[in-house]
């Protein structure tokens, strides 16, 4: 039974388990996004988030903290140089976890996770759909008919009134 279990173990002893979670934090600090199975992905997400949350304060003490959990020196100084002040206006959600399929050999559950605000292709679809407002008609069909609108009720008006010419 599963009472009380939060940790994932991912069938591991403690000690790979903290090997596997700090080197898969760092290649996700470094690289901005990796893929992985969907369990795997989601303890990254509750290990790295955190972390990233101790960035937001740049001092001696948050970067030791931060060091002592990934182990890597360059992924570090990334987090604190790059990722920081990019997610400094955000309280929380870091990440965001895409579900890609299975794997063919052992058909395990693939997912890409992503740090949110680096994913370069998604804000260019966010920006592309504020740009573009559907209309019915366009702008210049708009200025023709409202040149031609009062010429037709002059015309109309005309026909119904015979003696006025």
């Amino acid at each position: 039974m599963r009472h009380l279990r939060t940790i994932n173990h991912l069938g591991r002893k403690s000690a790979d388990r903290k090997a596997l979670l700090a080197n898969m934090a760092s290649s996700l600090i470094l690289h901005k996004r990796i893929t992985t199975s969907a369990a795997k992905a989601r303890t990254l997400r509750t290990y790295v988030e955190p972390l990233i949350t101790k960035s937001k304060e740049d001092s001696t003490n948050s970067r030791r903290v931060v060091f002592s959990y990934l182990e890597n020196k360059s992924a570090v100084s990334e987090l604190f140089r790059e990722v920081a002040p990019r997610i400094a206006s955000r309280p929380g959600g870091y990440t965001r976890i895409l579900k890609i399929g299975s794997r063919l050999g052992d058909a395990a559950d693939l997912s890409i996770i992503e740090l949110v605000d680096f994913n370069e292709t998604m804000k260019a679809g966010e920006a592309a759909k504020a740009k573009t407002v559907r209309r019915r008609r366009s702008p210049k069909k708009k200025t023709e008919e409202a040149s031609a609108a009062p010429a037709a009720t002059e015309t109309k008006a005309e026909k119904t009134n015979p003696e006025t010419k």
